[in-house]
């Protein structure tokens, strides 16, 4: 278990999208669309910056690369700078799931802590022709990529925003990347 989580009450990590999509479906349940997933992150704010709000973070919301992650930064990408040495969350890399507030529908690390596979392709120009309602997401990415979001113990603030979109080969896997399924979704909610 140590390789893929720290504990039981931490989340997955080390998880490819392949894997993450293999574990879906032998529970059940299925990765959220990007659509989806930023419906759920936003937790009913409305054109709010970060689940919580228009603040930037300070350490109180979610788990990223504060002063404390600065030097496991340092020792995977020699010359780092990235970390806010400004801010303390408590967290050098992962928190244990809950260590922050909720957003409003109940859900926890929306922000921060790692970030997480969707089931959607990547492409970067997708949501300019995209349907306005629940868009399904491209049926292909010409680099063959896969969505992530929400941002990670290793990200700053700018990958912390809701609408903030990455991405990665669903074949990588790192100690940033994670996952959480849904099942029993009606698909035709709003975004």
């Amino acid at each position: 278990v140590a390789r893929y989580s720290p504990g039981d009450d931490y989340p997955m990590i080390l998880v490819t999208w392949n894997d993450a999509t293999a574990y879906a479906n032998w529970a059940g349940k299925r990765l959220p669309t990007e659509a989806e997933w930023e419906y759920a992150a936003r937790g009913g704010l409305v054109g709010k910056k970060y689940v919580w709000g228009d603040r930037e973070p300070n350490g109180s919301q979610c788990n990223y690369a504060d002063k404390n992650a600065d030097q496991p930064l340092r020792q995977l990408l020699p010359g780092d700078d990235s970390a806010d040495m400004d801010v303390d969350d408590g967290y050098a890399m992962l928190a244990p799931v809950g260590s922050f507030p909720p957003n409003s529908y109940g859900l926890y690390d929306m922000a921060g802590n790692v970030s997480e596979w969707c089931q959607d392709w990547y492409q970067w120009d997708y949501y300019t022709n995209s349907p306005v309602n629940n868009p399904p997401g491209p049926t292909s990415s010409p680099q063959g990529w896969r969505v992530i979001r929400g941002g990670s113990w290793e990200s700053g603030s700018y990958y912390l925003q809701v609408d903030s979109r990455n991405f990665n080969s669903p074949n990588e896997w790192m100690t940033r990347f994670g996952f959480r399924c849904v099942s029993g979704l009606n698909k035709n909610i709003g975004t």
